[in-house]
C-alpha cells in the first residue's frame, strides 16, 4: 500500500519548502519513486524543485472546454483528457510530477479538483509514496481535495497566528471525517529554542509537534539564485531536521 503525505498550513508559513526538502529525502533515502502533486495554484512547488515550463492541469481542462466540441468521433472527454495528462506529467529521477494550477473559465476550479481527486485514486497504487502540497488555508480540505492521508503536516510559522490556522484545518479534517491517520504541526523558521507558549497553545488544541525546523538562511539564498531544494546540502539544519522527523514518522 502506498504512504500518502500531504502538507498544509497557512500561506508563507513554508509548505512548499517542507514538501521540496521531504521529497529530497524520499529519493536520497532509495523511497522513491515518489508521485509529486502540487495543488497549490500559485504553483510554486516546481520552482522549488528546479523545473522550468510545467504545463498545468489547469491549462488542459481550458483547452478542453474549447475544443470539447471539436473532438473526433469516439473520442471521449475523458479519453482525451487521459492523453493530455500524460503529455503534462513530468518524469523525472526518483518522482513523478503535476502541477494542478488552476483553469481561467469559470467554474474550472472545481473540476480541476474533480480531476485531482480522480487522479489520486487512478495513480497513487503505482508510487510507494505521494506527496501532495495543498493550497494554503482550508479550501482543499472542503472540496475534498486532500481525502485520504496517512500523515498531515500542518506547518506553522513561529508564530501564534500560524499555530491557530493550523488547528482549524486539523478541526475541518475531523468534521469533514476525512481518512486522514495522523495529524501534527511542524514548527517553521525557530529562532533557537521554540518557545513555551507555541507548544502550550498546540496542546490545547489536542495535536502533536510534530518536528521543527529552524530558521535558516540558505533557504532563501537558494530561492534567490533560482536552484532546486533537491540539491539542498546534507549537514544543513534544515535537511537534517526534516530527516529525523520523517524517519520517525516512516518508523512509527
Amino acid at each position: 500500500m502506498p504512504f500518502h503525505i500531504a502538507v498544509s498550513g497557512k500561506g508563507g508559513t513554508g509548505k512548499t519548502t517542507l514538501s521540496a526538502v521531504i521529497l529530497r529525502y524520499l529519493i536520497r533515502s532509495g523511497k522513491g519513486p515518489a508521485l509529486v502533486i502540487d495543488a497549490d495554484a500559485d504553483g510554486n512547488l516546481a520552482q522549488a524543485l528546479g523545473l522550468n515550463g510545467v504545463q498545468t492541469v489547469g491549462a488542459i481542462l481550458d483547452e478542453m472546454e474549447q475544443k470539447a466540441s471539436q473532438l473526433p468521433p469516439g473520442v471521449s472527454k475523458d479519453g482525451w483528457l487521459e492523453g493530455k495528462l500524460a503529455e503534462v506529467m513530468v518524469e523525472q529521477k526518483g518522482f513523478d510530477f503535476l502541477s494542478m494550477g488552476r483553469g481561467e473559465g469559470p467554474g474550472c476550479y472545481c473540476y480541476v479538483n474533480t480531476v485531482l481527486r480522480r487522479i489520486m485514486d487512478n495513480l497513487e497504487n503505482n508510487y510507494p509514496y505521494s506527496l501532495m502540497d495543498n493550497a494554503a488555508g482550508m479550501e482543499h480540505l472542503s472540496r475534498r481535495t486532500t481525502r485520504a492521508a496517512d500523515i498531515l503536516f500542518l506547518v506553522s510559522d513561529h508564530s501564534l497566528k500560524g499555530v491557530q490556522s493550523g488547528a482549524r484545518i486539523a478541526e475541518l479534517a475531523q468534521e469533514l471525517k476525512l481518512e486522514i491517520k495522523r495529524v501534527g504541526f511542524v514548527i517553521n523558521r525557530v529562532p533557537g529554542e521554540m518557545d513555551p507558549l507555541i507548544r502550550q497553545k498546540v496542546e490545547e488544541k489536542g495535536l502533536e509537534i510534530l518536528g521543527t525546523i529552524p530558521e535558516d538562511s540558505q533557504i532563501g539564498r537558494f530561492d534567490l539564485e533560482g536552484k532546486s531544494l533537491l540539491d539542498f546540502p546534507e549537514d544543513n539544519n534544515v535537511t537534517i531536521a526534516v530527516r529525523e522527523m520523517v524517519e520517525k514518522i516512516l518508523v512509527n
